[in-house]
């Protein structure tokens, strides 16, 4: 009975790491989505010659071209570690789950041994 009882605490902690799961994944999604966003950016800021503008809230303000390079630049390689610090703790979530699971495998193969 107590291991029936450990092995529902076990898949239920492993269904909480699926939605942390689906969390992280959601959140890579988006990181992803800005940095392609920034690149885009810098790549037509490259191919600009004239004027540049900078959105600020509600207002557009002409800009040095340098300065919204580099303010984009720095974005990009704050995107870069966000992406990377999910990326290590998505591995660490799918390390525990896998090994919940394994678990769980264990423990109901061995309540299936015993049953026999």
């Amino acid at each position: 009975m107590a291991n029936t009882q450990d092995t529902e605490k076990k898949i239920s902690q492993l269904q909480l790491l699926e939605q942390n799961m689906q969390s992280f994944l959601l959140q890579k999604q988006t990181v992803q989505a800005q940095q392609i966003e920034l690149e885009n950016a810098l790549d037509e800021l490259g191919k600009t010659q004239g004027s540049i503008y900078k959105i600020i809230g509600p207002l557009m303000i002409a800009a040095k071209k340098e300065q919204v390079k580099e303010d984009l630049e720095s974005k990009k390689e704050v995107l870069v570690l966000k992406l990377k610090n999910l990326d290590k703790q998505e591995a660490q979530i799918r390390e525990k789950a896998q090994k919940i699971q394994a678990e769980i495998l264990s423990q109901m193969q061995k309540e299936e041994g015993g049953k026999k």
